[in-house]
This record gives structure tokens, C-alpha cells and sequence, in this order.
């Protein structure tokens, strides 16, 4: 089995990305950091966001398996002492041959952000935003190619099932299960008075529905990607879809979606 280690960088990390060396190398594991099949994240969320894009352009071949080292995360399965753990799973330790992990697979949020300068293509784990960097925002919302609302306020989020625990549930975003193939839009300090309305809601939008939002005035903006900022004067629109692509976790272990909210905002 080819594998790739991705750690956060502080000592804690480093540490354990070694002990998983040590023992991946007594397990006849292969260190490949170019096309491996799985990716070992060791450190939090942010650690597997990172991992998620350098890996991005490899996304249908590999899967991906989280070692927390901190607060437990939402995609970590394991703990900073379960590595020998982990090892025997993917070896197969006691069995005949090595362990066929479950194959969890969520989805993802594709993004075309078309600007005067040029147009690229995005793909989110979590979550696209859009904040005015100098003041309120005003944008027009599309859905399905139809004019839905004009926007004015500080920004909005564009989430994920995954990412919906995240900075959208801090918006009063609902928690979506990521076996639900969907996009979540929600308002970031919009304003609302009997000039300027906004729908005031989260909405949630199936896979086969899109969203375009446009820019409506001169304005400096900051896009978001996951944990990529990308600072922008000259914004046409941002096309928001759940992407055909899914990014795949390897479950050695089952760990229901519903038992890591509640062990994250309850416990």
C-alpha cells in the first residue's frame, strides 16, 4: 500500500508522523508523495483541509483517514495513541490479509469565479465566502438562472454537508448529513429594513439546482476557499454546484456522522 503523511507542523505532529513512518517501514508500507492511494492527516481540520487540496488533482484515486491531536475533528477518526491501531488495520494484523476499509464518500462544492482579468475553477471541502473588504457587499443572487435576491451586508457563506458544522453553523446554518447531496447558502450580517430586504434564511439547494452571484458595484472583496483567501477588485460572478467529484474517507471503524456532532457540540 502506497501512503502520504500530512502533519500540522507543530511537535506533537511531527512526532507522530514519525512514529507512523517508523512503523509503516515495519510494515513494508511504500512512502509515496506523488500518487499515493491513501493520505494519513495528522492535526486537525485544518491539517485535513490542506491535505485535501494538495491532493485535489488526485481526489478519485486516493482516500483519506484523520489522526486528531487536539479536540476531536470532524474528519479524524483517530486518536494521537491509536497508531499501532491504525497500522494493524491497514496491515492486517491478525487477519489474513490486510483489512478492506468502508469507503465513506462526501461531497464536495465545485466553484467557477469568473472576473474580468480571467475565469478558474475551484473545488471546496468545506465552504466558498464572499466579505466586502472596505464595506457592506451588494450582490444579486441567482437561482437556477433566475434573479432570486439582491443581497447588501457583509458577505455569504456557501457550505458543504461536511462544512455545515463549521462556519455555517455559526451563521444559524442547519447541520446537514453529508450522505445528502446539497449546498447550503447562508447570510452573513445582511441587512434587513423596509428599503432593503433579504430572504433572511439559510437555503439548501440539491445537487441538481446552482446558484450565481454577481458583483453589483466597484468593490474589493475577499473570496474564500476552505482555508485559501483570494483577494479580488474586479468580480463578475462566482457559479456555486455540488461538484460531481466526492472525496472519499477510509473507515477502518465505524463513526457515525450524528455521534461527531454530538461528541463535538455536546460532550
Amino acid at each position: 500500500m502506497r501512503y502520504y503523511v500530512l502533519d500540522r507542523g507543530d511537535e506533537l505532529s511531527i512526532k507522530l508522523a514519525e512514529q507512523f513512518h517508523k512503523l509503516a517501514a515495519e510494515r513494508n508500507l511504500e512512502l509515496d508523495a506523488k500518487s499515493p492511494e491513501i493520505v494519513i492527516s495528522i492535526g486537525g481540520d485544518g491539517t485535513m483541509l490542506h491535505a485535501f487540496h494538495t491532493f485535489i488533482d488526485q481526489i478519485p484515486n486516493l482516500s483519506f483517514v484523520g489522526v486528531h491531536t487536539g479536540h476531536l475533528g470532524f474528519y479524524a477518526d483517530w486518536k494521537a495513541d491509536e497508531l499501532p491501531t491504525l497500522i494493524d488495520y491497514m496491515c492486517g494484523i491478525g487477519t489474513s490479509e490486510p483489512q478492506k476499509p468502508r469507503m465513506v464518500k462526501y461531497p464536495l462544492l465545485e466553484l467557477e469565479i469568473h472576473k474580468k482579468s480571467g475565469s478558474t475553477s475551484h473545488i471546496a471541502l468545506n465552504e466558498f465566502t464572499l466579505k466586502g473588504v472596505d464595506g457592506t457587499v451588494v450582490i444579486q443572487i441567482d437561482i437556477n438562472d433566475v434573479t432570486f435576491e439582491m443581497f447588501r451586508g457583509d458577505g455569504l457563506c456557501v457550505s458543504t454537508p461536511s462544512g455545515s458544522t463549521a462556519y455555517n453553523k455559526s451563521l444559524g446554518g442547519a447541520m446537514v448529513h453529508p450522505s445528502i447531496e446539497a449546498l447550503q447558502i447562508a447570510e452573513i450580517a445582511s441587512i434587513n429594513n423596509r428599503v432593503f430586504r433579504t430572504m433572511g434564511s439559510p437555503l439548501l439547494l440539491p445537487k441538481h439546482h446552482h446558484c450565481d452571484i454577481f458583483s453589483r458595484k466597484d468593490q474589493r472583496l475577499l473570496l474564500t476557499i476552505d482555508h485559501n483567501n483570494i483577494p479580488v477588485d474586479d468580480l463578475i460572478s462566482v457559479r456555486c454546484q455540488v461538484s460531481d467529484k466526492k472525496i472519499s474517507f477510509a473507515r477502518y471503524r465505524p463513526f457515525p456522522f450524528w455521534n461527531r456532532v454530538r461528541e463535538a457540540f455536546l460532550i
